[in-house]
């Protein structure tokens, strides 16, 4: 069964190791590294502080009792304007509805803050996500977002109208 389990401050360590997992695993994909993560970026007051952004919306998706994929919303300095970032789902979850499930999840919140449009920026070359994104309404807006860590590839922004 698949679920939502949305998360605060205290669930530091859950967010910690998926954002571990995905930066290991799926490094291509984000904007930070690893090593930025690791060592002295390490901190429990850092990974705290993550989940503690004002006005945002943490959430790990739960499937047979097991964390599998994350993602948030946050807001951003554009009135109506919000962003999913951290998307992320893991090997055990993918192709079982996961990534859909949490991109519905936080249109749902966006849609429940008042937010008119969901942005998000996902990496040159990153076809599984552009495809869940597309699926899901999201079109490339033609701005580029920052630049990877491999210093060569850029995200790409893509944007969802949420008014009917």
């Amino acid at each position: 069964m698949l679920g939502t389990r949305v998360l605060d401050v205290g669930d530091w360590e859950m967010w910690r190791e998926l954002r571990l997992a995905a930066l290991a695993e799926a490094g291509y994909a984000f904007g930070a590294r690893l090593a930025d993560w690791q060592g002295d970026g390490d901190r429990e007051e850092r990974w705290r502080g993550r989940l503690a952004i004002p006005g945002s919306y943490n959430i790990v998706a739960v499937l047979d009792g097991q964390p599998v994929g994350m993602a948030s919303g946050v807001p951003t300095d554009h009135d109506g304007v919000v962003e999913l970032i951290s998307m992320y789902v893991a090997p055990a979850g993918r192709g079982r509805g996961v990534g859909d499930h949490l991109v519905r999840a936080v249109e749902q919140w966006a849609r429940l803050v008042g937010a008119r449009t969901l942005r998000l920026a996902v990496a040159e070359g990153n076809e599984h996500a552009w495809a869940l994104y597309q699926r899901h309404g999201f079109q490339t807006t033609g701005e580029l977002g920052g630049l990877m860590p491999d210093g060569v590839r850029r995200e790409h922004v893509m944007a969802k109208s949420l008014v009917d």
